[in-house]
């Protein structure tokens, strides 16, 4: 009876581990397609994010700024959260840069496009509302035990184990 309770307790933690990694990866690739198309795109920002009005804390980096430094930030921290590295404060950045994204781009729609991707209307925010709570999973749980963050707490674990035999 146990060694069946251990088992299910193992499996469990396998899953859950693997459904970390599983997210980490669906993000990542999404905000690393998104930092790709704004960097290929040179340094200049495109006709209509340059009228687009930031929030105060980006402002004043004028569109073709915050055109380069939102490419760049989805490129470094979508890879970094895909190799599961510094996960938590990666998640954070991105968490920031979607919510500029939602405040500049998604919000046409106001509260109503919470459950809309593109109308005629505007756009809505549903998709960048869904990769925010995927994100917050990641903040709140950590990247799990397939990440590069982990690999401490494996060597601890490994030291520790050794040490008690």
């Amino acid at each position: 009876m146990n060694f069946l309770l251990s088992w299910r307790e193992k499996a469990l933690e396998i899953g859950a581990d693997l459904g970390l990694l599983g997210l980490r990866i669906w993000i990542a690739q999404e905000f690393l397609q998104s930092g790709l198309v704004k960097v290929s795109g040179g340094w200049m920002a495109p006709e209509w994010f340059a009228h687009l009005d930031f929030p105060g804390l980006v402002a004043w980096l004028g569109p073709d700024l915050n055109w380069v430094v939102a490419g760049w930030g989805e490129l470094a921290l979508g890879a970094a959260l895909m190799l599961g590295l510094f996960s938590r404060a990666s998640a954070v950045g991105l968490l920031f840069i979607t919510w500029v994204a939602v405040y500049t781009v998604h919000f046409d729609l106001g509260w109503a496009g919470w459950n809309q991707i593109e109308t005629d209307q505007g756009q809505g925010f549903k998709v960048p509302l869904m990769l925010g709570l995927m994100l917050l999973a990641i903040v709140t749980q950590g990247p799990g035990r397939y990440a590069v963050d982990a690999c401490p707490a494996l060597v601890r674990r490994f030291q520790t184990a050794s040490v008690t035999q």
